[in-house]
């Protein structure tokens, strides 16, 4: 059992089951949680700031992808 580190809610985790990097989501305050660690389970809360950054390097990406479409 590990605890949401924004609300202190327990989720109920298993070490075998999740992988680094997968998102879970606190079903207390519903803040979305990266999974950093495995065993023992460590969560972080993934800012608003990571995901528009997150987002915007996708977008670049497929910017960068219709650019070179376009060059070919």
């Amino acid at each position: 059992m590990v605890r949401c580190p924004e609300c202190a809610a327990a989720i109920d985790v298993d070490e075998d089951e999740v992988e680094e990097g997968e998102i879970l989501s606190c079903p207390e305050c519903e803040v979305e949680l990266e999974v950093v660690q495995t065993h023992p389970v460590q969560l972080n809360v993934i800012s608003d700031e990571e995901e528009d950054e997150e987002e915007e390097a996708g977008e670049k990406k497929k910017v960068l992808g219709e650019e070179e479409e376009e060059l070919e």
